[in-house]
């Protein structure tokens, strides 16, 4: 048995505008499912609305998003959670944080840390926080 754990983020009608960009970045296989194509539309305006999407990328990446409806209550809040994407060299890190920086407001420059050879943090133009770092090993002696 396994288990995989994958981000699910909300929004209030930009869903399919993040999961394009997120794509844009991490490539992968897209997926959207709109309220028509679900045979769930509650409102006319929110037809073209997603009610399912997710990106898979074939490096192990994947998220989910699709957009709250508007007669559900919605607040986005302030740094409600952050995505962590971690990869193996700062290589991977870099190539993915200038695609993903693009039109985001850094909050951290990528840069090496403490922790980590490159660690950063950005907020894209949908609302979301990224950290990207490299991972390494845990040293509790060190």
């Amino acid at each position: 048995m396994s288990v995989t754990t994958t981000p699910h983020l909300n929004f209030r009608g930009d869903a399919r505008a993040a999961l394009e960009f997120y794509h844009s970045v991490f490539g992968g296989q897209l997926t959207v499912v709109t309220n028509e194509d679900a045979y769930s539309v509650e409102r006319p305006e929110e037809a073209g609305q997603v009610k399912f999407g997710q990106v898979l990328g074939g490096n192990g990446f994947s998220v989910m998003a699709y957009d709250v409806p508007a007669s559900v209550s919605y607040d986005q809040g302030d740094k409600s959670s952050f995505v962590s994407v971690r990869g193996d060299s700062a290589e991977e890190i870099t190539g993915l944080w200038d695609r993903l920086a693009d039109g985001s407001t850094v909050l951290q420059d990528l840069a090496p840390s403490a922790f980590s050879p490159a660690y950063g943090m950005v907020q894209d133009r949908f609302g979301v926080v990224w950290v990207l770092d490299v991972a390494v090993a845990y040293d509790p002696a060190g």
